[in-house]
């Protein structure tokens, strides 16, 4: 049989990314199968820390991020703590595309230097580390996207100037932030994946349960924090990539609309395609981490630097007038209105999917506030024009990709090669489609101010993220509950609510919504799923980041206190 010539510079690039790990903090004895182990989190990973790194890497971003701004960590020392357990994480789940710990531990140094020599922090990141989905371009550090003929090339072109010298916009403001970056995470080609899958690093799996997928296209992020070897990330989101990776993987992840933070100078695939827009958020293990990367980019004045950046700085008053309502709620709990909405009448979630959404809505009733059902414009529209959006090119743009070193893509992706390219009237005649849809679902969220009793629509939503709990490798077969948002550009929250239970979920379904319902259906093994992180999503409007993240952090906390 002969080896495909694009196999062997796959392999050597796969192997040099094991390389780069230190000799100190290889696993030289077998790691046991999925089957033998399937949660690799917690004190599976910690038997190979220290107590001290096991201090520094358990606390979230906001808590690391009060102890390095304020000198009583030192940048040095929580840079290594997470190379360590970052290193450590991809021997177990393969989660790495890029590793560059010699060069962060000496930005770290320079860091360290710096608030010896001014007695304060560089920014509100100084020393933490940050990771980032391997679509941001780093001084030094390849970025091939999953694709392998970007292998030796900057973004598939040979002999770029920019290769090895170019950084985008987003890494460029966390350097300046004082954030460390350390590594960059693991991607399906061509980005349009629910899993993380592609020739170099071959598959990512769950941290939780390595027989299901870590999720897609931020796949490595999901999985690399859920194993605290990075407090936080960001991913990008054209269809649910940030949001799926972090409901997986039990974590939180934000889509802001488009506009907030700056994409200038990432690598993409389908660039020129602004009938949906990808945008880039933050995953991480807490909703208060979120907003300090989120506020923290934000006070960079992005808007400066990247065209497509609205001049909207973190809003405070905003913030605080939610945090208000959230207080006054204590007492008075028709202060606050939620909106729930159990399917997409295309698909119906899986039973870890459902009971999380019931935990949820009992939650919420318990507390006093007032919970409507989800009565939205069609659904199927939405994905109907969010599909036709993604295949504009008729899948030439990766098509192209793939060709520059003749691999072909795994199963679970979709190039789209069968479809034919849109001329300039079809795509006008889709984006006159979009905005209309827009109008209807605005129209419907204003007309739920008759039903709330607070006097005003529904402050905020809640659906599935995905109808299955994690997901069993190439059975990923709806993306309707993320890829809506995209279309509508609306603020999404993914944050954690329990896990899988074999015992508890049990499959009891007859009836079905639609062939595709079934087929999701059907995909769903009680015993497989078992110990899946089972989270949700919480959605507002347009440009609501500041609300939305508040009342994530409340809602998510009110769950977790009602378990506890």
């Amino acid at each position: 049989m002969t080896i495909p010539a694009w196999k062997p510079i796959a392999d050597a690039k796969r192997q040099a990314t094991l390389d780069a790990i230190p000799q100190k903090w290889r696993i030289t004895e077998p790691i046991p199968s999925p089957a033998e182990q399937r949660d690799v989190t917690g004190p599976y990973i910690q038997q190979y820390l220290s107590a001290r790194e096991i201090e520094i890497t358990e606390l979230d971003a906001y808590a690391i991020a009060e102890k390095t701004t304020t000198g009583e960590w030192t940048a040095v020392e929580v840079t290594e703590a997470f190379c360590h357990r970052a290193a450590l994480a991809h021997q177990f789940v393969s989660c790495l595309h890029e590793i560059f710990f010699d060069a962060a531990i000496e930005d770290a140094k320079k860091l360290d230097a710096y608030f010896a020599e001014h007695k304060k922090p560089l920014g509100p990141l100084h020393g933490l580390p940050v990771s980032l989905k391997d679509q941001f371009h780093v001084k030094g550090v390849e970025t091939t996207m999953g694709y392998v003929g970007w292998i030796g090339t900057f973004q598939g072109i040979k002999g770029d100037a920019r290769r090895g010298v170019f950084e985008s916009e987003l890494v460029r403001e966390l350097r300046a932030l004082g954030a460390v970056l350390y590594c960059k995470t693991s991607v399906p080609a061509t980005l349009m994946c629910g899993e993380t899958v592609n020739n170099i690093i071959t598959y990512t799996t769950n941290p939780k349960n390595r027989l299901l997928a870590c999720g897609g296209s931020s796949g490595g992020e999901g999985a690399l924090i859920a194993l605290k070897g990075s407090p936080g990330g960001f991913g990008t989101d054209i269809g649910g990539s940030v949001r799926i990776p972090a409901v997986f993987n039990g974590l939180f992840g934000i889509r802001p609309s488009s506009g907030r933070i700056p994409y200038e100078g990432a690598a993409n695939s389908m660039d020129g395609q602004n009938t949906i827009l990808s945008v880039i958020g933050p995953l991480a293990g807490t909703a208060r981490s979120l907003q300090l990367l989120f506020k923290a980019v934000l006070s960079q004045q992005p808007w400066l630097y990247d065209p497509l950046v609205l001049e909207v700085p973190w809003r405070s008053d905003v913030e605080q007038e939610t945090r208000a309502l959230v207080e006054q709620s204590a007492n008075d709990p028709s202060k606050l209105a939620f909106a729930i909405m159990k399917h997409d009448g295309i698909v119906l979630p899986h039973p870890p999917i459902a009971r999380a959404l019931n935990i949820v809505e009992q939650t919420l009733k318990r507390l006093g506030h007032k919970v409507i059902e989800w009565n939205p414009p069609s659904h199927a529209t939405a994905v109907k024009l969010a599909s036709a959006a993604y295949g504009f090119d008729g899948g030439a743009d990766v098509q192209y990709h793939f060709d520059l070193s003749g691999e072909g893509p795994a199963p679970q992706v979709i190039v789209g090669g069968n479809l034919a390219q849109k001329n300039a009237m079809e795509i006008a005649q889709v984006n006159v489609a979009k905005r209309e849809y827009q109008k209807l679902y605005m129209d419907y969220w204003n007309s739920t101010a008759e039903l709330t009793g607070t006097g005003r629509p529904v402050d905020a939503v809640l659906c599935a993220a995905a109808a299955h709990a994690a997901v069993i490798p190439t059975q990923y077969v709806h993306v309707g509950y993320t890829s809506f948002l995209n279309l509508l550009d609306y603020t999404g929250v993914v944050f954690p609510v329990t896990n899988a239970d074999k015992a508890v979920d049990v499959a009891q379904r007859e009836t079905f919504l639609s062939e595709l319902d079934e087929r999701s259906y059907r995909g769903y093994d009680a015993e497989v799923y078992d110990g899946a992180p089972a989270g949700v999503q919480l959605f507002g409007r347009r440009l609501q980041e500041e609300k939305l993240l508040v009342l994530a952090e409340y809602v998510s906390a009110a769950v977790a206190g009602a378990s506890a």
